[in-house]
């Protein structure tokens, strides 16, 4: 079975950075699409980031130009680059990963247990 575990989740101050990385374990031989999602207190959680295995990614209208997203396919990691950080990007973000190959069958839809943000003025 896999796990995704989350860190870089911390308290920082509006303008600064963070980066958040997600570790996938377990039986993974590969991963199609990885990513974040993330839940503001009284909101729905929403797509942050994405990309895919063949470097694609997709990016939230309110993230394009100040988050960056990437992967490492051999530590099997996906990373958030967190720049120019608001206080409106306080949330728990959630790490997600979909189509992963075990070398005997695919696990979808799999998702890490977040890691909170929180941005100060």
């Amino acid at each position: 079975q896999v796990q995704l575990v989350e860190s870089g989740g911390c308290l920082v101050q509006a303008g600064g950075s963070l980066r958040l990385a997600c570790a996938a374990s377990g039986r993974v031989r590969s991963i199609n699409t990885m990513g974040w999602y993330r839940q503001a207190p009284g909101k729905e959680r929403e797509l942050v980031a994405s990309i895919t295995g063949g470097d694609s990614t997709k990016y939230a209208e309110s993230v394009k130009g100040r988050f960056t997203i990437s992967r490492d396919n051999v530590k099997r990691t996906v990373y958030l680059q967190m720049n120019s950080l608001k206080l409106e990007d306080t949330a728990v973000y959630y790490c997600y990963a979909d189509r992963i190959w075990s070398g005997t069958n695919y696990e979808y839809d799999c998702w890490g247990q977040g890691t909170q943000v929180t941005v100060s003025s």
